[in-house]
C-alpha cells in the first residue's frame, strides 16, 4: 500500500485513478511515499526518508525544492502540456483586453449605477475606451513550449502576423507549430519588430527579468505585453517607468504586486492561467499518472530533475536505481546484482543517471546492500 500526500486540494477525477486498493490519499500523513501539489510552498518541508516522488499538478516547480529532492532521491514531476489550452485561451483574451480597453471601458460603466439614462450616458463615454484590432498586427511568441505553440497557431487563425523565438524548440513543437509563424533566433527581432509581447518559459536564472530595461528600450513605443507565465520574467520596477512613459500601452499580468497595480494601464489577474476545471482535471490526472507508473513500474516520465526512462515491464523483479552520473556505474551495478539480468536501461541527466535492471531471480536483501554500497547509488528499490 502507498502513502500520497496531498498538499492542495487535488481535482478527485484525477484521484479516482488511483487504485484503492494499492493507495491510501491523506492531507495528514507523516509518513509517505509520495506527493500531489498544486501552489504548495515546499521548500521548508523535511521529507520522510520513505518518499520516493512529488508530482506538481501544474508546469512550474518553483514552490518544490528541485535539486535538494534529487540528492535525496526523490523524483520530481511535472505535467507539461495539461493546462496549455486553458492558458492560451486566456492569452487570447489577453491579448484583447490590451488592445480594448475592455477591463477600463466595463469599470467605468459601473461607476455610472443609477445615472439618469444611463445607456446613453454610457455611450458618450466609449471613445475614451477605444483601441486598435489586433488583426494585422505582429505579436512576438518567446518560448514554443506546449502552450506557446498553442498561442501562436491561434493567432496566427485570428489573421495576426506571428514571430516566435525558442532556442530549445523541439521536434514534436516544430510540427506541431503553424508554417506561418516566422520563427527568428534571435530575441531583439521580437522586442525591435513586434506590436504585442507574450512569454511562455520556465523561471530560470537565465529567464529572471528576461523583459526589462534593456528590451523595453529595443520595443517600439506603446507595445503591449502580456506575462501569464511567472511574475519574475518580467522586471517590474522597469515595466513600471515603461508604463508611466507610455513606452508599454498596456501590461496583462497573472501576477499581482504593489508597483504594477498602482499602474492605470496595467491588467492584473489573480493567476487564472490554469484556472479552468478542464485544466485541473488535466493536470491531476497527468500527475496521478506519472505517480503511479513511477511506484509501480519504475517509469519516469516528465520528471524535471531525473532522466526520463521506460523499459518493458513483463512482471518478475524489477530493481530501480538513482545513482551519481559517474564512470564504471554501470560495471559496478552489474556486478552486485549477481542474478541472471534480463532487460536493462539506463539514463543520464547533468549529474544524475537512473538505472532499472530486471532480473530472472528475486534480488536478496543482501544483493540490494551491496548496491546502496557502491560509490555513487542514491537509492535503490526493489518492486
Amino acid at each position: 500500500m502507498y502513502n500520497v500526500k496531498l498538499y492542495n486540494k487535488i481535482s478527485k477525477v484525477g484521484l479516482d485513478n488511483l487504485d484503492p486498493a494499492k493507495y491510501t490519499c491523506s492531507e495528514d500523513f507523516e509518513e509517505y511515499d509520495a506527493v500531489l501539489v498544486r501552489s504548495a510552498k515546499l521548500h521548508d518541508v523535511q521529507f520522510p526518508k520513505n518518499l520516493k516522488c512529488i508530482a506538481r499538478a501544474g508546469a512550474g516547480v518553483n514552490n518544490i525544492p528541485v535539486e535538494r529532492c534529487a540528492e535525496e532521491g526523490i523524483v520530481v514531476f511535472n505535467t507539461p502540456g495539461a493546462n496549455a489550452n486553458a492558458v492560451k485561451e486566456l492569452v487570447i483574451c489577453a491579448l484583447l483586453m490590451a488592445s480594448r480597453k475592455i477591463v477600463q471601458g466595463a469599470n467605468w460603466v459601473r461607476g455610472l449605477k443609477g445615472t439618469p439614462d444611463i445607456g446613453p450616458a454610457a455611450e458618450k463615454g466609449k471613445a475614451t475606451y477605444a483601441g486598435p484590432e489586433i488583426a494585422g498586427k505582429k505579436l512576438g511568441v518567446i518560448g514554443l513550449g506546449a502552450i506557446g505553440v498553442k498561442v501562436a497557431n491561434a493567432a496566427v487563425s485570428l489573421d495576426m502576423d506571428v514571430w516566435g523565438y525558442d532556442p530549445f524548440l523541439s521536434v514534436d513543437g516544430a510540427l506541431q507549430l503553424s508554417r506561418s509563424v516566422k520563427h527568428v533566433t534571435d530575441l531583439n527581432e521580437i522586442f525591435a519588430n513586434c506590436d504585442y509581447i507574450t512569454v511562455h518559459v520556465p523561471l530560470t536564472p537565465d529567464t529572471r527579468n528576461i523583459i526589462g530595461e534593456e528590451a523595453f528600450a529595443k520595443m517600439k513605443d506603446g507595445a503591449r505585453i502580456i506575462n501569464l507565465a511567472r511574475g519574475e520574467l518580467v522586471d517590474e520596477q522597469a515595466m513600471a517607468k515603461a508604463l508611466e512613459s507610455g513606452k508599454v500601452a498596456c501590461y496583462v499580468s497573472d501576477f499581482a504586486s504593489d508597483c504594477i497595480l498602482e499602474q492605470e494601464n496595467a491588467i492584473v489577474l489573480p493567476h487564472l492561467g490554469a484556472s479552468t476545471p478542464e485544466s485541473e482535471d488535466n493536470c491531476a490526472k497527468m500527475a496521478v499518472y506519472e505517480i503511479s507508473e513511477y511506484l509501480e513500474k519504475g517509469t519516469i516520465r516528465n520528471s524535471v530533475n531525473f532522466p526520463n526512462l521506460k523499459v518493458p515491464y513483463e512482471g518478475g523483479y524489477r530493481i530501480c536505481m538513482i545513482h551519481k552520473n559517474v564512470p564504471n556505474m554501470i560495471a559496478s551495478i552489474t556486478s552486485a546484482v549477481k542474478c541472471n539480468i534480463e532487460n536493462m536501461g539506463n539514463r543520464s541527466k547533468g549529474d544524475y543517471a537512473y538505472t532499472i535492471v530486471d532480473t530472472a531471480e528475486q534480488p536478496t536483501e543482501a544483493n540490494l546492500d551491496d548496491l546502496r554500497a557502491i560509490d555513487g547509488m542514491i537509492s535503490v528499490r526493489a518492486l
